[in-house]
């Protein structure tokens, strides 16, 4: 295997990435066999083997799978079509040993990347968009009263949750423990408050400490033949939107302070200043010197990459490369960018992820960030939800470049961080923490081998006190 003497799991994963599985697996296999192996290096190994593994969930369908796909959607597609779209990616596919597979989701988001596409299909596709995707009363509501009252944090929600974990029947032996944590969130002053813990499913339960960036409820049971496993948390808590005026004349360079130095420089794998990374931020940004009209060049232009549906991130390996070279990208790959680019640029840059709810029955997982601006500090900003193009009040236009709304629960103040207690096992998603994670003594249990629900409820109460 080329590159013995360094470390061999970077030729491994380059393999992988080029979707030269056999060769990968081949040079996994004499690197274990060796009795000096570091533990770490066999660990990072192991999980390369892994991945390999969760790619082939992500990529299953093979092209007269896809084919056959598509023409149920444009019945007269030619094979020129096709070949254009699989040679731009846009019908996203990796060649696994010589053989072309489609991402689960290819089909559907060559429509929200291809216009071309779209104007050929012989039914509209409908969108499930979540409500505070465009403007609406909530941001004029939480606009008004910040214009009001002067402050930061507005127009809250108190919100019961309920989620749970489902662990398929017979996933673990009979009698063995099932160890499951369940996304939870931490104490934010201004953001998110007076969070109770209502009840557990199994009672007993651990609840990470506050100083858990990723935080958890952790439970554990065993499990019974033929049976789910199923573990539930329900919680209460007062969420505020936030809504940060800046005006961008007083904006200064944050410096690089001991506080602010870690949110500034690269953090491999995901954020990483590449050449092609510097090249894009020069075009975009150009001689601008002023640090938010540096974000807003930035933000307007990573926002211009279509949402797709999302790889899972453990098989990624930069997310942030990912996002800038795919044509589509889903809110943690936008988030990862964003974050890259403005760090790149001297502008201090963290993770904020968990659920976004309604006063529906809409949810989903979600991911923005925080950026550090003086001398405002640090404010939120929501890439993928995005500018509202067409707005006349620039507040409601620029809502989410220094703002959010109280329709969303953090569970994670950083990306890529240890739960409490910690796994014993590979993590699901390596990235990120918003379904959950669950393992037994065996190794770690995936996402095709247990489910989550979530169900957030606004209570009428929703007064700043909670």
């Amino acid at each position: 295997m080329a590159g013995r003497a360094g470390n061999p799991v970077d030729d491994v994963t380059t393999q992988i990435d080029a979707g030269h599985f056999k060769q990968a697996n081949a040079a996994i296999d004499s690197e274990l066999a060796r009795a000096d192996l570091a533990p770490e290096t066999r660990q990072a190994l192991e999980f390369q083997r892994e991945r390999m593994r969760r790619i082939r969930l992500d990529f299953p369908i093979t092209e007269p799978e896809a084919k056959a796909k598509l023409r149920e959607l444009i019945p007269d597609m030619t094979e020129e079509e096709f070949a254009g779209w699989k040679a731009s990616n846009q019908l996203e596919h990796m060649v696994i040993d010589g053989v072309p597979y489609y991402f689960s989701r290819s089909v559907s988001n060559l429509f929200r990347v291809s216009p071309e596409a779209t104007a050929r299909r012989a039914k509209p596709a409908t969108r499930n968009d979540g409500p505070m995707e465009s403007a609406n009363a909530y941001h004029d509501e939480a606009l008004a009263q910040a214009r009001a009252t002067g402050k930061t944090s507005v127009a809250p929600r108190r919100v019961r949750v309920t989620q749970s974990i489902i662990v398929n029947a017979d996933a673990v032996p009979a009698g063995q423990t099932v160890r499951a944590w369940i996304p939870y969130p931490r104490a934010i002053p201004g953001q998110q408050e007076n969070i109770q813990l209502i009840s557990s499913a199994p009672a007993k339960h651990v609840a990470a400490p506050e100083s858990t960036l990723q935080r958890t409820v952790y439970m554990e049971q065993p499990a019974v033949k033929a049976t789910p496993t199923k573990f539930s948390v329900t919680y209460e808590l007062t969420i505020f939107g936030q809504v940060h005026p800046i005006d961008p004349a007083k904006v200064v360079p944050a410096g690089n302070s001991a506080e602010l130095a870690p949110y500034l420089g690269e953090r491999p794998p995901h954020i990483v200043f590449s050449d092609d990374i510097r090249a894009f931020s020069k075009k975009v940004v150009g001689d601008e010197k002023n640090p938010y009209r540096i974000a807003q060049k930035l933000y307007s232009a990573v926002d211009s990459i279509p949402w797709g549906g999302a790889r899972e991130y453990s098989t990624i390996t930069n997310i942030s490369h990912y996002a800038l070279h795919s044509d589509h990208a889903d809110c943690g790959q936008q988030t990862l960018l964003l974050m890259t680019l403005l760090r790149l640029n001297g502008i201090p840059a963290r993770w904020q992820s968990g659920m976004v709810y309604s006063d529906g029955t809409y949810d989903n997982l979600h991911d923005w960030g925080f950026m550090y601006l003086a001398p405002y500090g640090w404010v939120p900003t929501d890439v993928t939800t995005g500018q509202f193009k067409g707005a006349s009040d620039p507040g409601v236009e620029w809502f989410y470049l220094g703002g959010l709304d109280a329709y969303r629960i953090a569970f994670n103040d950083d990306y890529g961080t240890d739960l409490v207690p910690r796994k014993q096992h590979f993590r699901s998603e390596t990235v990120d923490s918003q379904r959950g994670e669950v393992e037994w003594k065996g190794g770690n249990l995936y996402f095709d081998q247990w489910d989550y629900t979530f169900e957030a409820h606004v209570l009428p109460s929703a007064t700043a006190g909670g």
